[in-house]
């Protein structure tokens, strides 16, 4: 008896309960109004031949599998195509069109002639020997000298040449400038300026040592 009652029970409750409408489906109105609206937010949509519909304007194309050359937009100069060349000064060499119009396998040949005639071999000569006093050589120097910097091998007997050698070195551009006159002056046995003061044979900062590592590449 207690299990009927319950079925009964159940049954009635299920009865009273009010009915839940379909949330997947949409009743004819609302259907309507919603395709309307997605028509309204899309658009008109152009046919495949390009003609706009309902005032639709198509100036790209969009609706065309391809659009003829010269149906450009408003305000954009129609091109056929090829690389329009508005500059006498841009050579239009690229353009076959042009290069044809204007020249032909007999005018090839003569200007192919007329270079060749124009061609000149130059024989190489031989490097001008200079002539006069030059100056001391310093690469040379750098190559027949064996010393590294610094390693003492001549004698420097004044007792204030650091003094004076810094002094005399700031008045060169370049270590190399200071070299050529360290040399010119007696170097390296002499040193009358005081360039050399460690008695290496090398002038204030220059080295020898690039000289001759480009020999030994």
């Amino acid at each position: 008896m207690r299990v009927l009652a319950f079925l009964i029970c159940g049954a009635a409750l299920a009865a009273c309960a009010p009915t839940v409408p379909d949330s997947g489906t949409r009743s004819g109105h609302s259907q309507s109004f919603l395709d309307q609206s997605d028509t309204a937010l899309a658009g008109p949509v152009a046919p495949a031949g390009g003609t706009a519909v309902d005032g639709f304007d198509d100036p790209l194309g969009l609706g065309q599998s391809a659009r003829a050359r010269g149906d450009a937009p408003s305000g954009i100069a129609a091109q056929s195509g090829e690389l329009a060349l508005n500059n006498p000064a841009i050579s239009d060499e690229q353009s076959f069109d042009a290069v044809a119009a204007r020249e032909t396998i007999e005018s090839d040949r003569e200007r192919l002639e007329r270079l060749r005639a124009q061609y000149q071999v130059v024989a190489p000569t031989a490097l001008p020997r200079r002539t006069g006093d030059i100056g001391p050589n310093i690469v040379q120097y750098a190559l027949s000298t064996p010393n590294r910097l610094g390693v003492t091998s001549y004698r420097r007997l004044n007792p204030m040449r650091w003094t004076a050698s810094e002094r005399n070195c700031a008045a060169f551009a370049s270590a190399d400038l200071a070299q050529i006159e360290f040399l010119d002056r007696g170097g390296p046995e002499r040193d009358p300026r005081n360039l050399d003061p460690d008695g290496d044979g090398f002038a204030c900062t220059w080295d020898p040592a690039p000289f001759r590592a480009a020999v030994r590449r």
